[in-house]
């Protein structure tokens, strides 16, 4: 019997269970489970080695060596798992030293990443400590050699490193569902509510526990909707109460009377809806989730016809646009994020919802929310909208879903089936750094699209894996998504592992850097030509579309929102290929496919230039032009309705600024024209959504975006 020389030098006979304890956690560790029969050949396969190459006394290195090649053969994921694990002991000293090192940063520097986390709170820091702890483990356990490979140089960037092996992202709640006839939350039973005040009241702990099980955005869609059965009730309890106590004073009651009663019941309500939509403002933007930061809240309205839906729509607009403070200094808050859904037909002049537009477009005014969603020009939103009467609301900052239908998944089964919109959600994104991809090519002297297909099919065995790993996960990690049906086929069991509904979701490939790809291709900006940019595009959308139909997953095409990455990108491709005039030049490269933010370009001249690029990533986008100052109300209505016309998902981009110290506000202020006060509060978009550039005289941006708002002319 062989004998094995352990690292101190002293022997240990050969035991066949050592092997089977170490390749079982192996296993583990990549959700792999083996079955009796593979661990009897594993075993043997060792055996026969050892025999074949007449080892007495085997060097322990050298068993680890035969136990991984014996692997290999047998499941490759868990042998990398089994030679990663092997080395753990130097590899989780570095990796500890490196979240030491982050720690000690974040505690007395601050972090800046995510500017709706503020780090210095103490539940934030705890949080960005972990959250870098989880990203390290994704690096070392989760990618391959090749994978990490990509990541740490740039050709790729994996979003939410931290969470992606934990939860789920960006989600469309289906709060009625979880409403209606009452639900489980915290092992406590909550009964349906019986009135509007109760319903926002459990809306927002709903909202405040699941959107804390998750990252990304939350998004209760059509929130006017779901409101008006809970108004209609408060109504018809204020009416009931007014009756009751008339008819004690008076008696008979007559028709003027009942119209007095009604007028006031509505008053009422109208009053309890300013109120409920103030608390829910204020719980959303004080109280932290469990995960240190705001839950970044999304609502969609304007499509309710009923009164009470009006009137919905009509109070969170105003609301918001009256922003919340102590009196004289009350200025817009950031969440949730309204997004006003546009149905030309409802909102165009003279139609039977103008009043609720304009409402939207006083608010957008004055705040910049809400954002605005065409149903009725042209883009797949407009067109399912059209086609099956649905609405694909966006999933926060930008991200939408991918059609998938009740039998078919991503294609009809047949001309009666319906498309799923609510209840589903998205499972993460990994950008491509197209500059980075196209210098590589040049560099290697390779076809640009040999190289470009190496990362998709990375990023592609990525995602596969991401939905196998995430399957394995039980419902109980989020229960009143899983288990009392926020999600679509959300009726699990909490012991029911949540594979079963993961197909619906969309899973995404991110694109950054667009105009700097053009730049890089042959020295001219997506204003000057752009045509390079838009073949690249055409050829990613195909090759996705070609994974879509063989792995029967719902990929799909990312506009990236990149905050902290627009600054990490260009470092990344400084360190490689250099500074490059108009590539890398500057601390910060572009989002998505908008126009350099420099361009001296129109409103109508950068939506045009935009257009090209729109329906081609369909699974994250939004456009967005600097709208003119002072207010000006007729040029806002046309450039809202021309990019309605267009099809977008549009934001109005101002730059908002108040004083602290006297209450004054108005737009694109860095000095108090007042009192002359430096203290201000200073509200931007960031990307799709917007932040604090500017608080108490410092910022939550980081540097990289700081210089870019700075740079603004067309956005």
């Amino acid at each position: 019997m062989a004998q094995i020389i352990k690292k101190d030098g002293t022997l240990e006979q050969y035991n066949r269970q050592k092997i089977i304890a170490a390749v079982s956690k192996s296993a583990e560790r990549v959700m792999y489970k083996f079955k009796a029969g593979e661990f009897e050949a594993i075993c043997s396969s060792v055996e026969y080695k050892i025999q074949e190459n007449l080892l007495d006394k085997i060097p322990i290195p050298t068993m680890h060596l035969l136990v991984e090649s014996t692997l290999e053969e047998t499941e490759p994921r868990v042998a990398k798992s089994y030679r990663d694990y092997r080395n753990y002991k130097v590899d989780f000293v570095n990796m500890l030293d490196n979240v030491y090192r982050k720690a000690q940063s974040v505690m007395y520097i601050g972090d800046k990443e995510n500017s709706n986390t503020d780090s210095k709170l103490v539940a934030t820091r705890r949080s960005l400590i972990y959250n870098h702890l989880n990203s390290e483990l994704y690096k070392k356990f989760f990618l391959s050699r090749e994978e990490f490979q990509a990541c740490r140089e740039g050709y790729i960037y994996v979003h939410d490193m931290s969470s992606r092996r934990d939860t789920v992202n960006c989600c469309l709640f289906n709060m009625t569902e979880v409403l209606t006839g009452g639900f489980e939350m915290g092992n406590l039973w909550y009964n349906e509510p019986k009135i509007l005040d109760t319903a926002f009241d459990v809306i927002g702990d709903v909202v405040l526990s699941t959107a804390s099980q998750q990252y990304g955005g939350f998004t209760v869609p059509e929130i006017d909707k779901i409101l008006e059965p809970y108004a209609r009730k408060s109504y018809k309890k204020h009416k009931n109460e007014l009756i009751s106590l008339l008819k004690e004073t008076k008696g008979e009651l007559d028709s003027r009377d009942m119209e007095t009663i009604e007028k006031t019941a509505l008053k009422k309500l109208k009053r309890e809806f300013k109120q409920d939509f103030q608390g829910l403002e204020y719980k959303l933007n004080s109280v932290g989730s469990s995960r240190g930061d705001y839950p970044f809240i999304t609502i969609t309205l304007g499509l309710g016809r009923k009164p009470f839906e009006k009137m919905a729509a009509i109070t969170a607009l105003e609301i918001h646009m009256g922003g919340q403070g102590k009196p004289g200094g009350k200025k817009p808050v950031l969440f949730p994020k309204i997004v006003f859904l546009y149905d030309e037909s409802l909102h165009g002049p003279g139609c039977e919802l103008e009043d609720v537009f304009n409402a939207g477009v006083e608010c957008s005014m004055k705040t910049m929310y809400p954002d605005w969603l065409s149903l009725t020009g042209d883009s797949y939103v407009a067109e399912a909208y059209k086609k099956y009467g649905i609405v694909i609301s966006p999933m926060g900052c930008r991200a939408f879903l991918s059609l998938w239908f009740e039998r078919g998944g991503t294609k009809p089964a047949d001309d009666d089936d319906k498309p799923v919109v609510v209840g589903r959600f998205n499972l993460g994104a990994i950008f491509l750094h197209l500059p980075m991809i196209y210098a590589k090519a040049q560099k290697e002297s390779r076809d640009f699209y040999e190289v470009l297909d190496y990362y998709l099919e990375m990023i592609r065995k990525l995602h596969k894996k991401t939905i196998e790993y995430i399957g394995e996960m039980k419902a109980s990690t989020n229960p009143v998504a899983y288990c009392e049906g926020g999600f679509y086929g959300g009726r699990l069991k909490p012991t029911d592992k949540i594979k079963s509904i993961l197909a619906p979701c969309t899973i995404s490939f991110g694109i950054t850097a667009l105009n700097e790809l053009q730049e890089l291709h042959n020295r001219k900006s997506l204003v000057e030509d752009g045509a390079f940019a838009l073949e690249v595009m055409e050829y990613i959308n195909k090759k996705i579309n070609e994974f879509k139909e063989a792995d029967n997953i719902n990929y799909t095409v990312y506009g990236t929102p990149a905050e902290s990455l627009c600054g990490l990108q260009t470092e990344q491709f400084r360190k490689i290929y250099g500074i490059i005039p108009k590539v890398s030049d500057r601390p910060y490269v572009s989002n998505s496919f908008h126009c350099h933010v420099t361009e001296d370009i129109t409103p109508i001249e950068k939506q045009d230039f935009e257009k090209r690029f729109w329906n081609l990533f369909n699974g994250g986008k939004i456009q967005y032009v600097k709208y003119p100052v002072n207010y000006n109300r007729e040029a806002v209505v046309t450039l809202i309705r021309w990019a309605m016309k267009m099809g977008f998902y549009e934001g109005i981009n101002l730059s908002l600024a108040y004083c602290d110290d006297c209450g004054h506000q108005e737009l694109d202020m860095d000095v108090c024209p007042k009192c002359g006060s430096s203290n201000l509060t200073k509200i931007d978009r960031m990307n799709g959504y917007l932040s604090y550039s500017r608080v108490h005289g410092d910022t939550h941006l980081n540097a990289a975006k700081m210089v870019e708002i700075a740079e603004r002319k067309s956005m």
